[in-house]
């Protein structure tokens, strides 16, 4: 039995097949076009493309595959909570929800934040436990949770902190936008922020109060530093560095008040390599992190495929 997952986020296009076992068979995604010089993408602009390059990477999926698809997977909302809603999201709901019709097969109905959170734990190598905090890092979400696997497919959450302005991620698209960079901006940034002289992780100052996030009053000051004509390189790692520092005040609050040490971080943001390696050392006394693959961070649809096999596969068994 094979699983097909199905996720259009606001910036990527993606596509996944898992067979029974939760193996990924074949996976493809596409980033949306984002003009030079544009911080990203309105919805509408957005959930046109998807329109029309979701079925073009339907159309790569092994052909052999289609007889074996016992249930559809796709991310019909953001969060999985009440009211949340993209319009992005109607785009691979309507391909997921026609190709499901075709096939006579059920279609499952799950969000991009738990798609991001499955494939972390797929990925992630040693997280058992079955209650542990997390932390969704991108460009449309910066929260930390607590996460409980309350069913096959589903997971219950609760958010204890989130940016209560700029998410992490265009914290880093807009910097580097600025900085003349393409978005999306994190792997650019990352690699200019090698050059970065010593010290410059500590040029900006983080923003935490209780377990809100903040990210705006820091980017107007990067802003203001990159009219000064200030270093690019130390400025990107400055970045990084503010992220990092934001992030280890809320975990450090969050392990000492739920006594879950155990950590796993998702999103594209997560992928920076300067984050992972500090965030894991300024916290390595109070608990254990866990990260997905490198490949597995930026939006893709290999969560909502082990999802979908975890929800339909025990009913087709």
């Amino acid at each position: 039995m094979m699983f097909l997952g199905i996720d259009t986020s606001a910036y990527t296009s993606s596509a996944a097949v898992v067979d029974d076992n939760k193996q990924v068979v074949w996976e493809y995604r596409r980033l949306l076009e984002v003009s030079a010089g544009e911080r990203g993408l309105a919805q509408s602009e957005a959930l046109f493309q998807h329109v029309q390059v979701l079925p073009e990477i339907i159309a790569m999926m092994p052909s052999t595959y289609w007889s074996e698809i016992q249930g559809v997977g796709v991310s019909s909302a953001p969060r999985p909570v009440s009211g949340s809603y993209m319009p992005v999201f109607t785009a691979g709901m309507a391909i997921a929800a026609s190709i499901a019709a075709a096939l006579r097969v059920k279609l499952f109905q799950t969000s991009h934040q738990e798609g991001h959170l499955a494939a972390g734990i797929r990925s992630a190598e040693g997280l058992m436990a079955e209650e542990f905090l997390a932390v969704h890092l991108s460009g449309g979400t910066t929260e930390v949770l607590i996460v409980k696997k309350s069913e096959p497919g589903r997971y219950d959450l609760q958010i204890l902190g989130e940016s209560n302005d700029l998410h992490a991620g265009q914290f880093i698209d807009r910097i580097g936008v600025s900085m003349g960079l393409s978005f999306p901006a994190g792997k650019e940034l990352e690699r200019l922020a090698l050059k970065a002289a010593p010290g410059s992780a500590s040029l900006l100052p983080s923003s935490v109060k209780g377990y809100e996030m903040s990210f705006s009053g820091v980017e107007t000051a990067v802003q203001r530093m990159i009219q000064a004509n200030k270093r690019s390189s130390d400025l990107a790692r400055a970045v990084e560095g503010c992220i990092v520092r934001t992030l280890a005040k809320v975990l450090e609050k969050a392990v000492k008040e739920t006594g879950l040490e155990n950590i796993l971080v998702v999103g594209g943001v997560s992928a920076n390599q300067y984050i992972r390696t500090e965030l894991a050392r300024k916290l390595s006394q109070c608990s254990r992190l866990f990260w997905a693959k490198t490949e597995w961070c930026s939006d893709n649809a290999m969560g909502v495929a082990i999802l979908t096999q975890e929800a339909l596969g025990h009913r087709n068994s």
